[in-house]
């Protein structure tokens, strides 16, 4: 998976090393970068203490948010694959205190479950 992936909407993983340099501003010390998954211009990261969204906003994407989730605080999730018709897949992840998901949309279900899986893998730590 690469560029055209990401234009196309599809999930491709990012090199560790080039997101960590991204965020050192909001990693704390001792935390690192273990997977990196980008959406376009969006980002799903993955440290050894959080779940990290990152959501470019605007034209530019020089308005970035930073939704930062500790994994003990994702209560359950979920992956909903594309059909014949609704051609998207979907990503809900429920956190403790909130009633709605939090929801990200994806072109083809295959990258999902890339994502899916890392989920699986951290929550469950």
């Amino acid at each position: 998976m690469g560029f055209l992936d990401g234009l196309m909407g599809n999930v491709s993983q990012v090199d560790v090393q080039e997101v960590e340099k991204e965020l050192e501003v909001i990693v704390t010390e001792g935390e690192k970068v273990e997977k990196a998954y980008k959406l376009i211009r969006d980002m799903i990261v993955f440290t050894n203490r959080r779940l990290i969204l990152i959501d470019k906003q605007g034209m530019t994407g020089k308005k970035v948010e930073y939704h930062s989730i500790p994994y003990r605080s994702i209560t359950h999730f979920s992956v909903e694959t594309a059909g014949t018709f609704d051609l998207d897949a979907e990503l809900k992840i429920w956190i403790s205190s909130m009633q709605q998901p939090i929801q990200k949309q994806f072109k083809k279900d295959k990258s999902i479950y890339d994502v899916q899986k890392a989920l699986a893998q951290y929550v469950a730590k």
